[in-house]
Parts: C-alpha cells; structure tokens; sequence
C-alpha cells in the first residue's frame, strides 16, 4: 500500500515515528548484557499492554471491527497488530523454539513491512470477523506469556532495544485507537460515546507570544533515553529571533476566522489547500456541527458544545496555515518549536492538548541513515509529502512525549488531535520593511480598482495629522461626539458594576477615555488597544500623571485580529469603547464580523459603547472629508509617503489629489487619491501603471441610521440597552449589552 496512507496510521498512533528505537545507554568494550532487573521491564511492559485494554472496556464487539475510512483501522486490528509485532521482530527471531500462535496471522496483522512478506491490504481491514475478538484476545494472552517468560531472563542489547521499540510503538497505536474510535463514532447519527470520563480541552485565556533570541539550536534526542531514529542524529541549527505562542488558538479566535471569511478567501490559502477544502467543501474544523445557532464538536465523551475558549482540534496543515496567515503570524518551523519548549519559560499545552502543526516538510535530519532489516522501514521510507507536528494530545499515553519527537501527517489530514500554537518574526533590522504592510501595499496597487488598507494610515506622522483633523472646523465628528460624552458619561457610569475594565478599540490618543473615566471611580483598569506603540507611550504618560491609581495595561495590537483582556483581569466586568465611527470604516460583512468577535471575547453581560455616526446632508460630509485648509487631504497622501520611506516607492505626491465621494448604494463617504497623469510608479521593486483619473481607494466612512446601526448590533449578539442621537449633524453614541 502507498507510503503516503499508511505513514501516519498503520504504524503507530501518533504518526510520528521512527525506524529504530534505541536505547542509548553507554557502551563499553565488550559489554553484550544490560546491567538491569526484570522488575522494571516487566512493569513497563505490563503497564503498555495493560492500557491497550482499558482502553476498549467502553466498546462493543461490533464497534471493534468496523473499519470507518482506508485511514483508520479496526481497533480490534490494533490489538493484533501490536501484538503480531512483539512476536513477529523478538519471539520468532530472538526465541529459540518459539511455536507461532496461528501462521497465518502474519499475512493478516503485518502493516507495511514489504521485508517481513505480504500481507491483507489496508482498506479491507474492517471485512475481517474472523478471527474474532475473543481470538485476538487469546492471541495477546499467548504473546503475554511468552514475553514475560523471554522478559524474566536477562536481556541483550538488541533485544532490549526491539522490546522498547514495540512498547513506544504500542503507546503510538493506543493514541491512534482512540482517534480511529472516534471517527467511526462521528459517523454514527447517535454520536456513541468513546469514553464517559474523557476529559475534555481546558478553558483559558487566549494566548500571548513570547520571546526567543534564537541563536544556534541543538535539535534532536540525547543519547541517554529511548527516541527513535528520526529524532536523530542531534544537530545544530542557526534560528533568527522569534516570537512563538504561549498558549494554542481557541475555537472563539476560530469562529471569528470564520466569520472573517476565512473559509471563503482564497487568499489565505496554499493552492493545494484550497482546491481540497473546495472539493471537500470545508466550512469549519473536522467533527464540527452547527445546530440551530450553535456549534457543536465530536469528542471521545461524545458530541459537546463548542467552547469558544478551548483549543481548536481537528484542523489540516492547510488550514493552521491559512489561518496563521489571516491572523498576521505564521506557524513555527520545527526547529523552533524545539527549540522553544526547551528554553522558553512559560509556554502551556505543549503535550497534553494536541498536536501542533509546523512549517517543516517530513525529511531526514543531517547523517540520518536508515537501519538495517525489517525494523529500518519504521520512518525513513515515509520522509516524503507530510509535514511535521511537535508536541502531545490529549490521547497520548503518559511519558510517551518528549521535545525531539517528530510526528508527521499529510497537509491535507484533519482526523487527529491536531491544533496551532503561533509564531512571528522579530527584531527585523530597521532597514527591513514590514512584511505585512509590504505585502499588503503590493497585492492592493495589483488590484483592479487600487486599494490600500486605512490601517496603515496611522504612523506617527498620520497619528499627528488625525488628530489636526479632527480639530479643523469641518470635521463635526469628534466634536459632536465629545459633547454627547460629556453630557452623558454620568448617565454611562452609573449602569456599570464596580470594578469595570474599559477596554478601548483604537485608543489614539485617549482624549475621549477621560470623560468616562473622570465620571466615575468603577472604572478600574483601562486596557488600550491601538496600533501604533508610539500613539500608545504618548497617552500612557498622560494619563498615568492624571490617574495614579488606575490599572493600566496597553496592547500594541491590529484590534481586528488580535483582542483580548488580559489574563489578570479575567472574571470582571468589561465596558468595550470604540468611539470616533471607526466602525464606519468597514464593509457590512468586516463590521459583523468585528462586533461577533468582540461579543465571543466578552461575556453575557458585557458593555459596548460605540460611536456611529449618521447619514446627513451631502454638503456637510463633503466639506469634513475634504475639508478647506487641506489636512485631510495631506492625511491620505502622506500613506504614500510611508510608502516611499518603507518600501521604496516613488511617488509624485503633487501628482494624486485626494478626493471625497459620496456612494449612495453603500451608503459612504470613499477617500481616494486619483493620479492626476498618466503614469508608472515603483514600489519595493515593483512597477505599477496609473491612467490619468485612476485611483487608489483608501477609506470608507459607513453612515448610518439609528435602525440600520442596532440591527447591524443585533445581528452580532448584541443588544441595545440605551441610545443618544445628536441635532443637526446628527451622530448617535449606543450602548449595547453582551446577549
């Protein structure tokens, strides 16, 4: 059968691996015993075969011998195959006068060794009833007896060596078992459950990322404990600073890629990757269902509720990377993830949740050389098309996990305990542009019609020239909403629990902040959100002088991929702020998904106080997006500016003119720069072309009615607990509670 099925399966539960274990003791000249009681081996073995067992007590014969896909297998072929293996590699070659349980069990329970001979293909292991569980059972009796026999003498190298290999291959198919278990019963209209007592993955708070200098790496198993051979030969590496995740990402940060499109936007997605999940339609992870308005996943304890603060199982390598790529990360390579879990304090659910995608293709390390016989096809014949996972699930058996060990699957795969632990870049030479805004300014220039994300409008210089804006005296907006605020804030504050943490969505300068915070002492910590660490620094001076007693814990964070609060103020009540009609600025589908993603972050109950502003006579919003003295228009081109100084560009910054218009089917004001001639401008290397009156598209500003704005709210599970709407030019500030 083809190496790219079996690889991860049929060997061992994990689809990690390895060719040959070894023991890795010291040699010495002439040793050929191991200097060890029986006691210990015949635990140890006793423990493996033990559990294989327990395992099972849950299941009927008939569960036991249907076979669910040609990936999994029978798990009363598993009991016969990791008991065929102790017999076939140490009873029958390292125990003279050994008389086989049943010859023909070789040619039935042999996996993919093409040295030991044939044997039954894998897609029909669940066509065989016979032999029968209770034979199976005896077989493992027989096997038992005989081992313990072998085990009650002393032990040469080589077959101490064998024994260990078994055992870990043993704990391997025990995993898999579970997993193979579990897909059959997902099948199952009655959702069966696997085990009652299963646990299921923990809550917690979304993860934070933590530093690694990198520097040179030592990969791969030591010399003194079992690894298999793929572990091996321990190396150097040089890796780069990094930043890697302490913590796995949620299903709630899943939902909210969902939501974001993430299962509809190629873009995210490595072509093989999408043409796969369209062909096999995938609209969320594996083993999840959607009833009525909720989520629900297949577990061993059978189908529960999703957890929006639990770990997302079940996905492929394609979709960890699309995701990683959505969320503005990527995953960690393999080296890196090693090299983490050794030295990086503080990284959680390395090995009792689920396994972790890396970026690294399945190959072997610097001098890996296959061993000899029919042991050496354990790994190396499958370092071909899979990619590596590090870590542990939660159906891994205990001390089976190590940092060096290498598990791999095909990109494709999503039926095991699979999940995504992040990584970043960092400390790029400031030379470097950033590969987010590079990437982002290339593919948008490429489009036709032009466009360029208003995120990135706010260096220090557009932080400047925002905050000029809002003081021109066209720019109504922050005017009209300050007054309300003013008025308001105490009506505000006295529907809040003590005890409340402001949570601010694009803080800035944290001008608005005040008037909520000098309303009342229930605010207690302030957690701004912006993009822009300088923006931050500035206001958390200020305000730090002004309120000395105020917990304050800043995030330099793009709010519509990254928010959270933050772990130390986890259990209180949250008012969310996001002020200024920010929530204008994007579609209908990006606002719903940014008001949904802020409702999973928060709980039943939360606040959210947000400004929208509404729609208005054409002059007046006309005159605050082009207003007379220029400002706006000096705040859109200077985004070509930080394109010139980041990325090399050449813009002729006389040569587009910004212009606002109206558009009356979404219901927006649109800023644009139009190229006044005909031209070819360059960009990190790149040439694009501009016809005279092209344009590049920079902003939305969304206006709303008082009806239009609380549906929109409702949609997102959020309702309306009070409103205030301006006079003339009208602007609304709402206050929604969490449903």
């Amino acid at each position: 059968m083809p190496a790219s099925v079996i690889s991860s399966h049929s060997k061992k539960a994990t689809g990690s691996g390895t060719a040959k274990g070894s023991v890795e003791t010291p040699r010495s000249t002439g040793e050929k015993r191991l200097d060890t009681t029986d006691a210990p081996v015949l635990v140890r073995f006793k423990t493996v075969r033990a559990r294989s067992l327990q395992l099972i007590e849950h299941l009927s014969d008939e569960d036991m011998v249907v076979q669910s896909m040609p990936d999994a297998s029978p798990a009363k072929w598993h009991l016969a195959h990791t008991t065929w293996f102790f017999e076939r590699f140490i009873l029958r070659e390292r125990s003279p006068g050994y008389e086989p349980f049943d010859d023909r069990f070789d040619f039935l329970f042999n996996s993919y060794y093409e040295a030991v001979g044939a044997r039954h293909p894998r897609p029909m292991r669940g066509l065989l009833t016979r032999p029968t569980l209770e034979q199976v059972r005896e077989y493992r009796r027989h096997v038992d007896s005989q081992m313990r026999g072998l085990l009650s003498q002393p032990l040469d190298r080589d077959v101490d060596a064998l024994l260990q290999l078994g055992l870990a291959h043993e704990e391997q198919h025990q995993e898999l078992l579970v997993m193979d278990a579990l897909h059959l019963f997902a099948q199952s209209p009655l959702k069966p459950v696997f085990d009652p007592e299963w646990p299921l993955p923990s809550s917690g708070r979304t993860a934070e990322f933590r530093h690694s200098e990198g520097g040179w790496a030592r990969i791969g198993a030591s010399s003194t404990r079992f690894a298999f051979d793929n572990e091996g030969p321990q190396h150097r590496v040089w890796l780069g600073p990094f930043a890697i995740a302490d913590r796995l990402v949620t299903n709630g940060e899943w939902l909210s890629f969902m939501c974001a499109g993430g299962y509809r936007e190629s873009r995210f997605w490595l072509s093989d990757g999408w043409d796969l999940r369209s062909a096999e339609d995938w609209q969320s992870p594996f083993y999840w269902e959607q009833h009525a308005d909720r989520w629900f996943q297949m577990t061993p304890a059978g189908l529960q509720p999703i957890d929006p603060a639990a770990p997302v199982l079940h996905v492929s390598y394609f979709e960890a990377d699309a995701y990683a790529r959505w969320a503005g990360a990527r995953l960690p390579t393999e080296f890196e993830w090693e090299h983490a879990a050794r030295t990086v304090q503080g990284l959680e659910q390395l090995y009792d949740t689920a396994w972790q995608w890396t970026s690294s293709s399945y190959g072997p390390y610097p001098r890996f050389r296959t061993a000899a016989g029919a042991v050496g096809e354990y790994n190396g014949k499958f370092m071909n098309g899979q990619i590596v996972l590090r870590g542990a699930c939660v159906a891994t058996p205990p001390g089976h996990a190590r940092a060096s060990y290498r598990n791999f699957y095909r990109a494709g795969q999503r039926w095991m305990f699979s999940g995504i632990r992040l990584a970043r870049d960092v400390d790029q030479p400031s030379d470097d542009p950033d590969p987010e805004f590079m990437s982002d300014v290339l593919a948008g220039l490429a489009r036709q019609p032009k466009v360029l994300s208003p995120k990135y409008f706010y260096d220090d210089r557009g932080s400047e020239l925002f905050e000029a804006i809002c003081e021109t005296p066209e720019y109504y907006l922050t005017r009209t909403e300050i007054g309300m605020l003013r008025r308001v804030a105490p009506e505000i504050v006295s529907l809040l629990d003590d005890d409340t943490v402001l949570l601010e969505l694009g803080s800035g300068a944290s001008v608005k902040t005040r008037l909520l915070l000098d309303a009342s002492s229930r605010l207690s910590a302030y957690v701004p959100v912006d993009i822009s660490p300088d923006a931050l620094r500035a206001a958390g001076e200020r305000l730090r002088a002004d309120y000395p007693s105020l917990t304050f814990l800043p995030q330099v964070a793009d709010f519509t991929r990254h928010l959270e609060v933050p772990a130390a103020l986890e259990g209180r009540p949250v008012l969310a702020f996001f002020p200024g009609s920010t929530i204008g600025n994007f579609d209908h589908d990006q606002a719903l998904a940014l008001l949904r993603g802020l409702r999973r972050r928060l709980a039943p109950g939360d606040r959210l106080l947000i400004g929208a502003d509404q729609v208005k006579d054409l002059e007046t919003l006309h005159a605050a997006y082009d207003d007379a003295a220029g400002v706006t228009a000096a705040f859109n081109r200077n985004l070509l500016q930080r394109i010139n100084r980041e990325l090399d560009g050449d813009f002729d910054l006389p040569a587009f003119r910004h212009e606002a218009r109206w558009n009356a089917t979404f219901s927006r004001i649109e800023m644009h720069l139009v190229s006044t001639r005909a031209q070819v401008v360059a960009v990190a290397g790149h040439a694009f072309s501009f016809e005279q009156g092209e344009s590049i598209h920079t902003e939305n500003s969304h206006k709303f009615t008082r009806d239009s704005f609380t549906h929109l709210a409702a949609e997102a599970g959020w309702a309306l607990e009070r409103e205030w709407i301006s006079a003339a030019p009208s602007f609304g500030v709402f206050l929604f509670r969490a449903r």
